[in-house]
């Protein structure tokens, strides 16, 4: 009994191992790391290399030296709710059974669910606003456009004239 489970143990890790090791060098290859940088009024973003993309976002030069904008104030300070949205709260306190998150009562996974979606709109209102993903992609485009026009260019020096 103990001789296979030794030979099942050493196949498992040395299929294991194998697998390890097929996967791991294309990943390594494709993998660029990703600088994403703020740059203010005229500067320069800096040059992408070979080994790392840069992507830039643009803010006007007033707000170098601000604090951002997301950061200014205290967006959970009584003062900054209007009154509507207090009373509504007040409205919850105590609450159980549809609609509440709560525990206790049937339902009250569906005030969990309006709760999360609640907290996800004001956590997506005091977003930077930079639409990082899309500069990334126009970034990674750029860059392969660029490698395809010096293969082309290669290709057509290798070919010599015709």
């Amino acid at each position: 009994m103990k001789p296979a489970l030794i030979a099942a143990a050493a196949l498992f890790a040395s299929t294991a191992a194998a697998a390890q090791t097929e996967g791991a060098a294309p990943a390594a290859a494709a993998e660029v790391k990703v600088n994403q940088l703020i740059v203010y009024g005229e500067d320069r973003c800096p040059e992408s290399t070979e080994e790392q993309i840069n992507v830039c976002a643009r803010l006007n030069e007033r707000e170098r030296f601000r604090i951002p904008t997301n950061l200014r104030d205290n967006p959970n300070d009584p003062v900054n709710q209007a009154w509507g949205a207090r009373a509504v709260e007040l409205q919850y306190v105590g609450r159980s059974g549809i609609g509440s998150c709560s525990p206790t009562g049937p339902g009250g996974m569906i005030g969990c669910y309006d709760q999360l979606v609640r907290e996800a709109r004001a956590e997506r209102a005091g977003a930077d606003g930079v639409n990082w993903e899309r500069l990334i992609e126009e970034a990674r485009q750029e860059r392969l456009s660029k490698i395809d026009q010096k293969a082309a260019a290669d290709e057509e020096a290798a070919s010599g004239p015709r």
